[in-house]
């Protein structure tokens, strides 16, 4: 009886007052409170409960991201704090990132407008940043903010761990190793966020989605395990997944088990107005399939084709 009347007080608490919602995944997949998100169009990404190979336990999340926009997909929870967001995950890639842009996790972000998202993938070989309202990126995809960022390992398991906060702050670390380049604070410089730091928007996600997306062809496998998403940082000791995609202060809850769940749609992304009345500045995205920011550089520079999905200012 205490039990249950414990729950019902759990159920009526905002999230912001919980410790975190978590996921080791050994209890299954429990899709209702870790659902596929696939926007507009899925045409062959697949997300599945692996026992093949985990961080801990015996069960992960494996996303098989298929090629093009339309081959994304991603599961996740709309459980995310009201105030900051710290997000820990360990990951693991088949393949290295690229010089093509991809996306392996997505938050829809209100603060941005409506269908936009705050994105963290890869482009250059790097890991980064993307904000969809204007594409901005951190770092400065320039030599210098390339170098200041990081290449995300292949083949092994690795805690990567950010914050989101209400003040604008964004914050990176690898295996426990802030990363320079993919860090915006108030009165701290980063020389390399200038695309980041020309807007005041301050992302405020309304959810947090593991998977991946292309928008250059690329395809890749993830796995994803012991998930958490807090209001604090919980850094990489130990699993700290022990639950089961509940919000509580203290433990896990019991959940259902989902083994594989596909999506198929064969809408097209919408085509998007090119931005013809503003300029974009060196390094800057300036073209490419869906674009929708600025076509014309700022002198000197030209817009120089990369791929049909990237054109940059050069």
């Amino acid at each position: 009886m205490f039990r249950q009347a414990t729950l019902v007080t759990l159920a009526l608490l905002p999230f912001s007052s919980l410790a975190q919602v978590s996921n080791d995944f050994e209890s299954g997949w429990d899709q209702t409170t870790w659902p596929i998100y696939a926007p507009d169009c899925n045409q062959g990404g697949k997300v599945s409960l692996d026992s093949s190979t985990a961080h801990s336990g015996k069960n992960s999340i494996r996303v098989d991201g298929a090629g093009g926009y339309c081959g994304h997909i991603f599961f996740g929870t709309t459980q995310v704090p009201s105030g900051d967001l710290y997000v820990r995950v360990y990951l693991k890639a088949s393949k290295a990132l690229t010089d093509s842009h991809v996306t392996f996790i997505t938050m829809p972000d209100p603060a941005q407008g409506s269908n936009k998202h705050l994105r963290i993938g890869g482009q250059s070989k790097i890991l980064m940043y993307n904000r969809e309202s204007d594409d901005a990126t951190l770092p400065d995809l320039s030599p210098q903010g390339i170098a200041a960022s990081t290449a995300l390992p292949t083949g092994s398991w690795e805690c990567f761990e950010y914050h989101i906060g209400t003040d604008g702050s964004v914050e990176t670390w690898l295996n426990g190793n802030a990363i320079a380049g993919l860090t915006v604070k108030p009165g701290v410089t980063n020389p390399n966020g200038g695309q980041w730091q020309r807007s005041s928007i301050k992302p405020k996600p309304s959810a947090v989605y593991f998977g991946w997306e292309s928008y250059g062809g690329d395809t890749n496998t993830f796995w994803y395990d012991d998930i958490v998403v807090s209001s604090a940082r919980v850094g990489c000791s130990g699993s700290g997944g022990g639950g089961t995609g509940t919000s509580t202060p203290a433990g896990p809850s019991s959940s259902t088990t989902l083994v594989t769940s596909t999506t198929t749609s064969t809408a097209a992304p919408a085509t998007s107005t090119t931005g013809s009345s503003c300029t974009a500045s060196q390094w800057s995205q300036c073209g490419g399939n869906n674009w929708s920011g600025c076509t014309t550089c700022a002198a000197p520079y030209t817009c120089k084709y990369v791929n049909d999905w990237y054109s940059q200012c050069v």
